[in-house]
């Protein structure tokens, strides 16, 4: 939508212009927020490559204000990289500016750097000084590792529930922290809330802003994202349900719906440690890419949400998800989830990996779920089973001699689930073509257990389900298999809660499907 953005992207290129011309500045005006701390959002890593990675914060001492408590000046942030804890050791160290046109939001990007390696960050800001990050940069490209150490998670709605989970995550000492999407949510919903996080949806940038500061205030969260790298990807709620590209949910006039995914989109950016590659341009951002650990792993991260047609046959007078039956356009060739350069992208990545193990981190849960017992089906038009074409272009991918032993993750049901993603799923002795495990919600509700069971035994391919804690994957990957284990909290309406390992799955290298351990 060139003609409706363009004084956008004009405006963001000055806001980089401003960058540079910060730094000739030199220090400015403190004075307003020199008592208050500034680091109340925490601190975060992200995408480690084996000489770099990406150092995240933002100045906010009043983190719930319009401005963060801030001036509209530029601040200037000290940045420290340190070999060890303590940091005696200095790998690297710089000054960079806070922006107001970036909500004060910081993103380093120091390379250089040991691969494979820990290290320890920091910031300083006018006299105060943030929480310790510890970060890890990815190994060399043709290094043999032995193991990799992932979790993932997914939906965590503010108000349902405390992060407790993520105090499981700090102890597992992780490798990478994935986070399948709804890292917020634009509406309030549910039953037996433990805290509010208002009443009104996020519509402009400011809006968001408030948003997305408030979700990171929890110290659980803040804590998981100091214990690890993180990578990203979004699903609806970091915008609004059930958005297919400019179509919203409620079928607004699409290029209203552009402006304000636009602003959910920079918000995005300004808190999370993404790259500078990844800089929105109005309601455009290139969110997909790859990460690479070793001969051991390579790890594809999508985004099914910014270019991916209309869901099929919705509700009259709507737009969003629906379960359907007979649904002639559900069967549509052209459909995507992806669209169509991500598709081609991903499929030559695909073609060309060399890794040892395939993993796909994306949204939603990929294999067939056919809802309705007997022989007539009935489908959610909002997940794969809404596309089956650009499902099975994907599968045809993965059916190919490379890539080798792919394990798609995903996140969005609420709800453990662990599959075997079929050639043909109406076909139960069809091919097993490559493994699936979806993750729970960190705190969103899940829909009644029965109706989950009920879709299990519907369905041969789908070997476990279950929906009735709260929690995340950890995976544990070696040169000869990939360990899944399902963790499970006792509560979300407790700070601390316990956690146990509900079930756990292997993949063997060579051998597709999950197997219970």
């Amino acid at each position: 939508m060139p003609s409706v953005f363009s004084s956008q992207r004009r405006s963001l290129l000055r806001a980089f212009g401003a960058l540079g011309a910060a730094a000739i500045a030199g220090p400015v005006r403190a004075d307003r927020w020199r008592e208050r701390h500034p680091f109340t959002l925490g601190v975060a890593s992200g995408y480690p490559q084996p000489n770099a990675m990406v150092l995240w914060t933002r100045l906010a001492p009043e983190p719930l204000a319009p401005d963060g408590g801030l001036p509209a000046e530029n601040i200037p942030v000290r940045w420290e990289l340190a070999r060890d804890a303590g940091f005696r050791d200095l790998a690297a160290a710089g000054t960079v500016y806070a922006q107001p046109q970036w909500a004060h939001s910081v993103h380093v990007e120091p390379y250089g750097l040991e691969p494979d390696h820990n290290y320890w960050y920091r910031f300083h800001a006018n006299g105060a000084t943030s929480p310790i990050g510890r970060t890890r940069t990815a190994p060399l490209q043709d290094a043999a590792l032995e193991q990799l150490r992932l979790g993932v998670g997914s939906c965590q709605h503010y108000a349902q529930g405390w992060f407790g989970a993520y105090r499981h995550v700090v102890a597992d000492h992780l490798d990478l922290f994935l986070h399948l999407g709804d890292y917020i949510y634009e509406s309030s919903w549910g039953d037996d809330l433990v805290r509010s996080q208002g009443v009104q949806e996020p519509i402009t940038l400011t809006d968001y802003r408030r948003h997305y500061a408030l979700y990171k205030t929890d110290p659980d969260l803040q804590a998981a994202h100091a214990s690890c790298p993180w990578a990203v990807v979004w699903d609806d709620h970091e915008v609004e349900n059930d958005y297919a590209g400019a179509i919203s949910q409620n079928n607004d006039d699409p290029a209203w719906f552009l402006q304000r995914r636009a602003a959910a989109y920079r918000a995005y950016y300004e808190h999370m440690p993404l790259p500078r590659t990844m800089v929105p341009f109005g309601p455009w951002m290139r969110l997909h890419t790859r990460l690479r650990y070793g001969q051991l792993a390579e790890l594809h991260l999508l985004d099914d949400r910014q270019y991916r047609s209309q869901q099929p046959c919705p509700k009259p007078g709507r737009a969003g998800s629906a379960i359907v039956r007979d649904c002639a356009a559900r069967l549509d060739p052209a459909a995507t989830m992806l669209g169509e350069r991500q598709e081609q992208w991903l499929a030559a990545n695909l073609r060309a990996s060399t890794a040892r193990w395939t993993l796909l981190g994306q949204q939603t849960l990929m294999a067939q779920a056919d809802s309705e017992p007997g022989p007539r089906q009935a489908f959610w038009s909002d997940g794969w089973d809404g596309y089956p074409a650009a499902r099975q272009r994907l599968l045809d991918v993965l059916a190919e001699p490379q890539p080798r032993n792919p394990v798609v993750l995903g996140g969005d049901v609420h709800a453990f689930w662990v599959t075997e993603l079929k050639r043909d799923f109406d076909d139960p002795s069809s091919a097993t073509l490559a493994s699936e495990f979806v993750t729970t919600s960190i705190t969103s509700q899940s829909r009644p257990e029965e109706r989950i069971q009920a879709v299990l035994q519907e369905n041969p391919h789908l070997l476990y389900a279950s929906g009735r804690e709260r929690g995340y994957l950890r995976l544990e990957v070696t040169p000869t298999l990939t360990r899944a284990d399902l963790r499970g909290v006792s509560s979300v309406k407790v700070r601390d809660p316990s956690c146990h390992t509900q079930a756990s799955f292997v993949v063997e290298d060579g051998r597709p499907g999950p197997q219970l351990a």
